[in-house]
């Protein structure tokens, strides 16, 4: 158990001030997935990752338990000394989890918490009282790919939530929010609507207090093509926030993951390098161990390091411009960006014709399936898009239903459970090629 004196509050610093002040110096920010029970072990880990050779912020990732707001399960599995998957802000004392933050949450080192809960309330809370402003997440995207809950109880929800985080400026450091609607599903998502759901979760949030934002963009299938979405999310995100503070987070990978070292480290590799190219600030890393267990400390810094190298390589070759001028399949970089421009915007602006309340407009937008996540099985969701992966690699649209875009008309056959399986492990396998036994992951403890 932690012991010593233990602050009233801990000394802030403004998330988003930080990933901005860090991009104008020419640095991409990378940031583990780590959560860890015990408060000890999580206090470590954070050291950990402040001491890595990069330029790094840290991560109280919650467990399942209070992601779904059991948090009595969470206390009772604390009392009897069971680990969990993750950090149980709320079920922790306050006085236990500043203590782990004390003299390593600081001006050089801002910490956010991840979750993945439809009904934050009371995270946003604990994570207030504990001196920490900055956290993830959006209405839609922790709430259609991860339960039952209803997408207008999580609105609800959501709405009182950024309320509560909004209220906090001027009391401290400007509270920060990333939206999660650009990882929606992981994979198997066109970026068109990625891009899309990443403005609206930001629309949504400015609407409710929030004046210092971030929007995510998920590495997919093919790195051209992410490179053009990251690319038309920032020119929309300065077109439709242009009063906030912004900037874009890049995640690894969120798919099946490869199952070799050099598989794994490659995928991270150009997610960094991908998020160099296309103008992001910071990164989330997946480790080498992510197909197998929870990774270690040491496998999170050995992560970072890597995604820090990579950037640092692939900077100078922007510079020289970065991509080539003729794409596989046709066309050039700005092509595969204005596609992917006016697929999102015609969704934003379809989403927000149908309600002043951006809120309410997202729900009319679901029933309508004017919105409509691929292999989402949500009840509130429509269920009636499908993707395919073409010959170069890409992600793209097989049925579109009632979205107010187009299908590609490319799209060779209607698909079958094969199909989507073999697209479900396209990444690892393109990844794990060639690789031997000998290069697979090794329990690493």
């Amino acid at each position: 158990m932690l012991t010593g004196p233990t602050p009233a509050a801990v000394t802030d610093v403004a998330f988003g001030d930080f990933v901005s002040q860090a991009a104008a110096s020419g640095h991409l920010v990378v940031q583990p997935r780590m959560g860890f029970s015990d408060p000890e072990r999580m206090r470590a880990g954070l050291h950990a990752v402040r001491s890595a050779p990069a330029v790094t912020v840290g991560t109280l990732t919650l467990d399942s338990y209070t992601r779904v707001g059991d948090h009595r399960a969470a206390r009772d599995a604390l009392a009897a000394g069971t680990d969990l998957n993750g950090y149980p802000l709320v079920a922790h004392d306050p006085a236990t989890t500043r203590a782990v933050l004390r003299d390593v949450h600081g001006p050089e080192f801002p910490v956010q918490v991840r979750h993945g809960s439809a009904d934050p309330r009371r995270i946003f809370t604990a994570l207030l009282d504990v001196g920490l402003h900055s956290t993830e997440g959006g209405p839609v995207s922790y709430c259609l790919p991860y339960g039952r809950t209803p997408l207008r109880e999580s609105v609800r929800n959501w709405t009182e939530s950024c309320q509560t985080l909004a209220a906090a400026a001027g009391r401290g450091p400007e509270p920060h929010l990333e939206t999660f609607g650009g990882c929606l599903m992981g994979q198997l998502c066109p970026p068109g609507l990625l891009v899309a759901m990443s403005v609206l979760e930001a629309l949504f949030f400015r609407a409710h207090g929030l004046r210092s934002v971030s929007l995510s963009y998920a590495q997919q299938t093919d790195t051209d093509q992410d490179v053009a979405a990251v690319r038309a999310l920032r020119r929309l995100a300065g077109e439709y926030l242009p009063d906030l503070q912004w900037h874009v987070v890049v995640y690894t990978y969120m798919g099946v993951y490869p199952r070799s070292v050099p598989g794994a480290t490659r995928l991270l590799e150009l997610a960094a390098e991908m998020a160099v190219r296309a103008g992001a600030a910071r990164l989330i890393v997946k480790t080498a161990a992510e197909a197998h267990r929870i990774p270690t400390v040491q496998e999170n810094v050995t992560a970072l390091r890597a995604a820090a190298a990579a950037a640092d390589r692939t900077r100078p070759d922007v510079g020289a411009g970065g991509s080539a001028n003729v794409l596989p399949g046709g066309g050039g970089p700005d092509d595969l960006v204005g596609q992917v421009y006016r697929e999102a915007s015609t969704l934003i602006e379809a989403t927000l014709a149908l309600h002043a309340d951006i809120g309410r407009a997202l729900l009319s937008a679901f029933a309508r399936g004017h919105l409509d996540v691929p292999y989402c099985l949500h009840p509130d969701n429509a269920g009636r898009s499908a993707t395919f992966i073409d010959e170069w690699g890409r992600l793209r649209w097989a049925r579109t239903g009632n979205m107010p875009i187009p299908a590609d008309i490319a799209c060779p056959r209607p698909l079958t459970a094969s199909d989507l399986m073999k697209a479900l492990s396209h990444v690892e396998r393109r990844c794990d090629a060639g690789q031997t036994t000998t290069t697979r992951v090794e329990v690493e403890r």
